[in-house]
């Protein structure tokens, strides 16, 4: 009991240590965050930042924000934004540093820090740093940033962001900011599936080819919230002017956007009304302009809304991925040179017109000088064209897939593209030419592609409905032909018999070639045979006279109980109930019985063949 005090005072430190964490920006070795939506973050001296996990969507993801907003903008996060579900931990481990698990304890993120740690320290610049026994950085999260620079952070010669895939999308995304070796700072597209950069879209211009030393050695972003490259020399090269913002008031960050814009914002850190992030500074100008950016997607088209990048899918193309907007747009028809489509022109395919479109690249024939008319039959007796670029007096032939699309209203230019008449205009974002026509290379108009389309969606119909019908006759006749066999004697219960089959030879040789007659029938005679060491009967229909065969099934009733034969005073019992199926069941006139009728003794319904 003595001991029950000292537990109660070590719990009460704790918990202060644990909430001085909370307040003075430093976390201790071992302290820990689960991933809960309620979950308290670590927080930064002032509590502008806190390092925790951000709920996106149904799962969390590890971030650093700032606090103090609304918007609670996340600035940094693990290297392609791996999210984790509930219950999912982030711990702070000696010797492994700051190590993110999912709720069964698997690895997902760590920082790798293999030294001793001694603590790790959120400041108010959003820099989380881990510090070793001798108190000297070891990590820091401004050295690895995801898609956002800060003031005071600086990125050296090979340093590189990387844009996030959408707006709740955090994997890498498609473009690049780097600091290259030769100095200049540039804006890059990224090869989703080799990772390999592709062209600048944006160059600095500070690479010196004469003397390398003068060249950019460092971007910063310095406290006041200006943005310079630093030249070997120590010459500064502007990137965003020096306006008067004073930045105790303001928050700052550059973010390289989804959209590939690398753009400065700010943000007022007290603001009288309801406020949002608003743009300072921003390249390239125009991401559309840019034929390396590759804005948007293949097939994709640019165009600026309030200077930022939209992207759309043109009429008869959507989206690949739905939650990617400015990504690939797949075709609703890709033209071939099969030969029942080839050199078939207008009689085959059609137009879809759109205004202010262009796709720069991607042809392969260039006619100049021509008209327009002569551009779309050109492209329409065309297998390999997918799209007809007409301006100027000037025609370009496309293949698919098309790059760099951009819409411009300032450009005179017409695009026909391709498709096959029989399916049909299709797709979303533009109309037909931007006036809801639709021209046809051949002269056919909207009406007839219409009628086409109804007439072939009623014989569909019709040939459905033929198809149906059948199928409920079918079934119509079987439920009957079913219920007339189950009711063949429906005045008494079934016979039970273990009876042998005998085919049509067997009771030949049984009877010695139907030799000895036993009687005469109006349709059949009864023949004596022998079976084993019995004496049997057997029926044989001679032929079917009218009537015949209703006036055996007659006498198979009559006589289904049992019939006696007294010969050489063995008793003889005709068994009927098998006959009568085998006779019911036939086909035709029982030339050729639907089953090898099974005999004890029984009338056999069996024609000479």
């Amino acid at each position: 009991m003595a001991l029950l005090p000292l537990h109660l005072i070590s719990l009460t430190i704790l918990l202060h240590l644990v909430a001085a964490q909370q307040t003075n920006g430093s976390v201790p070795v071992g302290a820990s965050l689960t991933a809960t939506p309620d979950a308290k973050p670590w927080l930064s001296s002032s509590g502008e930042f806190a390092l925790g996990f951000k709920q996106v969507q149904d799962n969390f993801l590890l971030s650093i924000w700032y606090d103090k907003i609304p918007e609670k903008t996340i600035i940094w996060y693990p290297e392609d934004g791996p999210t984790v579900p509930a219950g999912s931990k982030v711990d702070l481990i000696d010797r492994r540093g700051l190590v993110l698990s999912d709720p069964q304890g698997k690895e997902v993120w760590s920082s790798r820090s293999i030294s001793d740690l001694a603590y790790a320290y959120i400041y108010d610049t959003g820099n989380f740093v881990i510090a070793g026994s001798n108190s000297r950085n070891i990590w820091e999260s401004f050295d690895h940033p995801a898609d956002t620079i800060l003031p005071t952070q600086v990125m050296p010669r090979g340093g590189v962001i990387n844009s996030k895939m959408g707006k709740t999308n955090f994997t890498r995304g498609r473009f690049q900011l780097r600091l290259l070796q030769d100095g200049n700072l540039v804006l890059n597209t990224l090869e989703m599936f080799s990772g390999s950069a592709g062209n600048a879209y944006y160059i600095s211009g500070t690479r010196d080819e004469s003397n390398a030393t003068n060249s950019g050695f460092q971007l910063v972003f310095d406290t006041a919230g200006y943005m310079y490259i630093l030249r070997g020399n120590g010459e500064r090269v502007d990137l965003t002017v020096r306006e008067s913002l004073p930045s105790g008031d303001y928050y700052h960050r550059a973010t390289l956007d989804s959209d590939g814009v690398f753009t400065r914002y700010y943000y007022p850190k007290n603001p009288t009304e309801a406020t949002s992030w608003r743009v300072i500074w921003y390249v390239p100008e125009n991401i559309c302009k840019t034929i390396d950016s590759k804005a948007c997607g293949l097939n994709n088209v640019c165009s600026l809304d309030d200077n930022k990048p939209k992207c759309e899918c043109p009429q008869g193309f959507s989206l690949l991925d739905p939650n990617t907007p400015n990504g690939d747009c797949k075709p609703d028809f890709i033209p071939s040179c099969d030969e029942g489509e080839s050199n078939k022109g207008g009689d085959v395919f059609d137009f879809i017109e759109l205004t202010n479109i262009d796709w720069p690249t991607s042809d392969y024939v260039h006619m100049n000088p021509t008209n327009e008319q002569t551009c779309r039959t050109s492209c329409l007796n065309d297998c390999f064209c997918a799209v007809a670029i007409y301006r100027d007096n000037q025609c370009w032939k496309k293949q698919l897939p098309l790059a760099n699309g951009k819409k411009d209203p300032s450009q005179n230019v017409k695009a026909f593209l391709k498709f096959r008449k029989i399916d049909g205009p299709s797709g979303t974002g533009e109309n037909k030419n931007g006036t809801g026509e639709n021209k046809s290379g051949t002269g056919e108009n909207k009406s007839r592609r219409t009628l086409i389309l109804v007439g072939s969606v009623f014989s569909s119909m019709f040939v459905l409905g033929i198809v149906l019908l059948i199928g409920v006759i079918y079934v119509c006749f079987l439920q009957i032909h079913k219920k007339k066999v189950g009711n063949s004697f429906p005045d008494s219960a079934p016979v039970e018999t273990r009876l042998a089959r005998f085919t049509y030879q067997e009771l030949f040789e049984a009877t010695d070639g139907f030799k000895v007659e036993l009687g005469k029938g109006a349709f059949g005679t009864v023949y004596k045979g022998v079976i084993g060491t019995k004496i049997v009967a057997v029926k044989k229909l001679e032929t079917m006279v009218k009537d015949g065969q209703k006036e055996f099934k007659t006498e198979i009733i009559s006589c289904r109980k049992s019939v006696v034969f007294d010969d050489d005073a063995e008793d003889v019992t005709v068994l009927t109930e098998l006959a009568w199926d085998c006779c019911h069941e036939g086909v035709g006139e029982v030339t050729e019985p639907s089953c090898p009728c099974p005999f004890s003794v029984t009338s056999y319904c069996l024609s000479s063949n």
